[in-house]
This record gives structure tokens, C-alpha cells and sequence, in this order.
């Protein structure tokens, strides 16, 4: 286990080279979010993947996340 994330023996990664349509649909989609929640100074895309990525919902998904001043380095 690493972090909160349980194990999950039949995981599948969130970006595989089946994955590329749907993973450019998913970016344009999440500005779509974004605009739509009224995040217009800017906002950032996660996609957690892997155990050490803590990916805890195994299938192809994004956060988006706003409303605030982000810093670097995340997490």
C-alpha cells in the first residue's frame, strides 16, 4: 500500500497506447469543465497513475483543479 491507495492486482495504467483518442478527448473536455466552473485565471490537470501515483480508481479519469493559486512543486 502506498499512501491511502490499497493495492489492486488487476490495475491498469491511465495512459496506454489504446488510450490516446480518449485521453485527448479527456484534456479538451476537463477545459470545458474548467471554463464552465468559472476558472478563468487558470486551473491544472491531474491524472494520477500507478501505486506510487496513488491511483485509487482504476480506470481512466482527470481532476481538474482551480479556484486557487497553485504552487510548484505539487504534492
Amino acid at each position: 500500500m502506498v499512501g491511502n491507495c490499497p493495492p489492486n492486482p488487476q490495475r491498469t495504467s491511465a495512459s496506454e497506447e489504446s488510450h490516446i483518442d480518449i485521453l485527448g478527448r479527456l484534456l479538451y473536455v476537463a477545459k470545458l469543465v474548467a471554463k464552465q466552473e468559472g476558472l478563468d485565471d487558470g486551473f491544472r490537470i491531474v491524472i494520477n497513475d500507478g501505486p506510487q501515483g496513488c491511483q485509487a480508481v482504476y480506470h481512466i479519469h482527470v481532476h481538474v483543479i482551480g479556484g486557487r493559486q497553485m504552487n510548484w512543486p505539487p504534492g
